[in-house]
């Protein structure tokens, strides 16, 4: 039942926006099919989240980047009904953690917003990023771009900050609509892929290290 029930929660298609999906028959779907497999084989989180041999590591960021961006989309869209103006008038993680919202358009200094703002300010801007040819190249013989692995930081980073707000202010909706295993295997398989290639600093990994028993990690 537990399946059925997370089967029923998770196929509401209740994600803002359409899934980014990768090419058959391109490198980078092999790569995700790959990295899926591991995963659905029930094999240790930490080893599934290593660099195959041979691959490169920016094809397995990519994989990566645009895989957490469906799966935690998806997570928040659950949630989307308990967060709202009125719940969650600032995007916060606790009454210590704070997130305000800037990018190089509209808001060009760090603002304060609601969570449903800034998730959804959030979401449109990493849907650009991964859907532009310049910063996420999918056609064969196409290089990354320099500054790959600095945006990456900057889209997980942020994404992180979805955990920090589901986790301190909707747990017990989690555990109301019997996602809990899901979301928490979910951020596991997150956490240890950004330890394994460093790719969000410490200091922003602070609101979640001292989860009490039986959350995330």
């Amino acid at each position: 039942t537990m399946a059925l029930c997370l089967k029923q929660v998770f196929n509401k298609d209740k994600t803002f926006r359409p899934r980014k999906k990768f090419e058959p028959g391109t490198q980078r779907f092999e790569l995700y099919k790959k990295a899926q497999a591991s995963l659905k084989s029930g094999l240790d989180l930490k080893a599934v989240v290593q660099l195959p041999p041979g691959e490169s590591i920016n094809d397995w960021i990519a994989v990566h980047v645009v895989d957490f961006f469906n799966r935690i989309n998806l997570i928040y869209g659950t949630m989307s009904e308990y967060c709202t103006e009125r719940s969650c008038p600032i995007m916060s993680g606790g009454l210590k953690y704070e997130y305000r919202w800037q990018d190089d358009s509209k808001y060009k200094k760090p603002t304060k917003l609601s969570a449903p703002q800034y998730m959804c300010m959030l979401m449109d801007w990493i849907e650009m990023l991964i859907n532009n040819e310049d910063v996420f190249p999918t056609r064969i013989g196409v290089p990354f771009p320099k500054q790959f692995q600095q945006v990456c930081t900057k889209i997980l980073t942020r994404l992180f900050r979805v955990f920090v707000h589901v986790y301190i202010h909707h747990f017990d909706s989690i555990i109301n609509m019997g996602a809990e295993a899901h979301v928490n295997t979910c951020y596991k398989h997150f956490y240890y892929f950004i330890r394994e290639f460093s790719l969000i600093d410490h200091r922003e990994l602070e609101p979640l290290v001292r989860m009490p028993q039986g959350w995330g990690r």
